[in-house]
């Protein structure tokens, strides 16, 4: 059992521009926020769209290209591993935040690749 793994594909466009800083160490952190949709029909017939945030990091040369290609609306593929991190807030409330670490990234518009 230890092959089992952390794996995530997503499929989405950008809801902001990337977020880059350079870290002490030189290494590039890019952040930003991919929206996934699915669409279904409910009991009635009525088409229904159900859109889904994703807290997205990207690290190194990767984070570089995001940084420099992409924008508020760009479409792109990204696999990575999900990570979850709890943290205690100014007001004594634990919190959870969840974020894809990506390990990969495929940038699916044209004016992106040109």
């Amino acid at each position: 059992m230890n092959n089992l793994k952390n794996k995530v594909q997503l499929i989405g466009r950008l809801g902001n521009d990337p977020e880059m800083k350079t870290l002490p160490t030189g290494i590039s952190l890019t952040k930003m926020r991919i929206a996934t949709s699915e669409s279904y029909r409910d009991k009635n017939g009525t088409t229904q769209t159900d859109t889904q945030w994703h807290n997205v990091s990207i690290w190194g040369k990767p984070a570089d290209l995001a940084k420099q290609y992409l924008s508020k609306g760009s479409q792109v593929m990204v696999d990575g591993r999900i990570k979850y991190e709890e943290f205690t807030d100014k007001e004594g409330k634990k919190r959870c935040f969840t974020e894809i670490v990506a390990t990969d990234i495929v940038f699916l518009d044209k004016k992106a690749i040109a």
